[in-house]
């Protein structure tokens, strides 16, 4: 995956303040999906239950416009600017390789982004600045004693590269650990699917769970 990481804008709605330029509201998002929570049913609920219309599993693979991401130039362009609101997560099949490249932009602030998974620990093969070069960069991939980690540091006008296996069923949030970021929706989810085996297969609820 090539997923994209920034701040942009969003349209302000109903009586709602609106403290970003143009008029408008501050945002961030990832490969132009600005994440929203459900507001009824988890997501997680919703996996092991089979319910529809709680997310949708259609979270890009890849930025659907390419564009110079860190070039500070690029915020005067407002189609790329306003990104908009979704449930949109990505469905992964037990025990697959996952690997991401985390591209910094600089739509509307060229900023770090430590960002976060729960769930999983990941091996950090490779960081660098400028446009993550697909031909190059993977030439400096550290694939002999890569770090774990659980936070990765996005570089400022940068770029990193991750791996996790996903052998770990249920819903997974991935997200910036900037605390103002989080609600701008600087987010997404995995969807790890059962594995073949009881143990890899997620548990019901307890049965003494808490109702909301």
């Amino acid at each position: 995956m090539f997923v994209t990481v920034g701040v942009g804008l969003a349209p302000c709605g109903g009586n709602a303040t609106c403290p970003g330029p143009f008029g408008q509201r501050f945002s961030a998002s990832m490969n132009n999906e600005s994440f929203q929570l459900p507001t009824g049913l988890s997501m997680l609920q919703a996996f092991f239950f089979n319910v529809s219309g709680v997310y949708t599993p259609n979270f890009p693979d890849a930025p659907p416009v390419k564009f110079d991401y860190t070039n500070a130039n690029i915020s005067s362009d407002l189609s790329l600017l306003f990104t908009p609101k979704s449930t949109s997560v990505k469905v992964l099949k037990y025990n697959a390789t996952v690997q991401i490249v985390l591209q910094n932009t600089a739509l509307l602030a060229v900023e770090n982004h430590p960002i976060h998974i729960h769930g999983f620990n990941f091996h950090v093969l490779a960081q660098g600045f400028g446009n993550y070069d697909p031909v190059n960069d993977p030439k400096k991939f550290n694939l002999d004693n890569p770090p774990v980690r659980n936070t990765i540091g996005v570089p400022v006008g940068g770029w990193a590269v991750i791996r996790f296996t996903a052998n770990n069923p249920g819903v997974w949030f991935m997200h910036c650990h900037l605390d103002v970021h989080l609600p701008w929706g600087l987010a997404t989810a995995f969807v790890v699917q059962n594995g073949p085996t009881p143990g890899s297969t997620l548990p019901p609820p307890p049965a003494d769970l808490p109702k909301c």
